[in-house]
């Protein structure tokens, strides 16, 4: 169980890692700045997890098996992300993938750090979202948490499904549909433009003072 956690992890960061590369590319960065972005991307959620749950040191200072991988991902979309025809479409898409696999990742990780069911939701969440607020913070974007799409909302169904079925006992079942809901609901998000309803602002109350 342990190792297949690890090359979880190293797929969500991966991943993760792809589409903050991406980012760098839109923005003409230098090959430092890909692999800042990257690395920033690739871990930032992890690295929150780690912290809120005091695992001790964090992932990467025991394992740079991630930074290497985001160094690596980052030198190859340096001089690769050219070809790629739409890379914004191809952002939305590798950090649909990564979504999905560190909101399950995030909750396995914690639940099995002895979290209750909630609290794994929450970290699936996070470890899911904070690299990408990262990235897109740096690179002076506007957060995709932030847009209207649907976005927080997939990552919480994704965790939400894995700790359900998990819970259950489903095994292996738990993480291939906890990955499937969360990435079909961003799924849909990017396709559709679909989102939840939002607050729409109505005038204030008069005050009348007595």
């Amino acid at each position: 169980m342990e190792s297949f956690i690890h090359w979880l992890d190293l797929c969500g960061v991966g991943v993760f890692a792809a589409s903050g590369a991406l980012t760098a590319s839109r923005k003409q960065m230098d090959l430092v700045g890909f692999c800042l972005i990257a690395t920033v991307t690739g871990i930032g959620g992890g690295t929150l997890r780690d912290l809120l749950l005091d695992r001790g040191a964090v992932s990467w200072v025991n394992d740079p098996s991630t930074i290497v991988l985001c160094f690596a991902v980052a030198a190859a979309l340096f001089f690769t992300a050219h070809h790629i025809e739409s890379r914004f479409r191809a952002l939305l898409w590798a950090d649909a993938v990564g979504l999905a696999v560190f909101c399950v990742g995030g909750a396995e990780i914690s639940l099995s750090a002895g979290a209750p069911a909630l609290v794994a939701v929450l970290m699936g969440v996070m470890t899911a979202t904070f690299g990408g607020i990262l990235r897109d913070v740096l690179c002076a974007e506007v957060p995709l948490i932030l847009r209207r799409e649907i976005y927080a909302t997939a990552a919480a169904a994704g965790a939400i499904t894995y700790v359900a079925l998990e819970t259950a006992e489903a095994g292996w079942i738990a993480q291939v549909v906890g990955f499937g809901v969360g990435f079909g609901a961003r799924a849909i998000g990017i396709v559709t433009g679909f989102s939840l309803p939002t607050y729409r602002s109505r005038p204030g109350r008069v005050y009348h003072p007595s």
